[in-house]
């Protein structure tokens, strides 16, 4: 059985486990190199239009998904959120975890004031995923051609948003 809960600073050896076994396993699927995670802390902040939900199997971290609110500190840009760092272990994909995932942040970001928006980036030929935010009603807007370059290859990104 999974688990849904907000991660807290004690989760956060579990996320960058996770994160940098994700970004390594699926490297063309992300925008960020697994040399990037320097971090030392979770990407959100802990507050109701700042957070990250994890899946939780027996107490294992095996699926995040991000949220905050875009624009933080601009006030022409608070009517938007950003989902982002959606990642499931292999292990657990095609269980649903993912469409859960999505779910919750979709929840709990229509229930952030002002919030009017909810916008995602992916790398198109990252079908599956694309697929899924389709599902919940994502839309592409703009694709940034040759947007990430690893390794000597290019890769697209789409500019997907939801309407809340």
């Amino acid at each position: 059985m999974i688990e849904y809960k907000e991660l807290v600073p004690d989760h956060f050896d579990q996320y960058k486990r996770l994160i940098l076994r994700g970004f390594t396993q699926d490297e063309e699927s992300f925008r960020i190199a697994p040399e990037d995670v320097i971090e030392t802390d979770l990407p959100t902040r802990y507050t109701t239009d700042s957070f990250t939900i994890g899946a939780f199997s027996n107490d294992n971290l095996v699926g995040v998904a991000s949220f905050k609110r875009d624009g933080e500190n601009r006030l022409k840009l608070q009517h938007k959120g950003l989902l982002f760092r959606i990642l499931v272990a292999k292990e657990h994909r095609k269980k649903g975890v993912a469409s859960k995932l999505i779910e919750e942040v979709i929840n709990r970001g229509k229930k952030v004031e002002g919030i009017e928006q909810i916008n995602l980036t992916v790398v198109p030929a990252n079908e599956h995923a694309k697929k899924l935010y389709e599902k919940f009603g994502f839309e592409t807007y703009a694709s940034e051609p040759k947007a990430i370059k690893w390794k000597g290859k290019y890769f697209s990104e789409d500019q997907m948003k939801l309407m809340l």
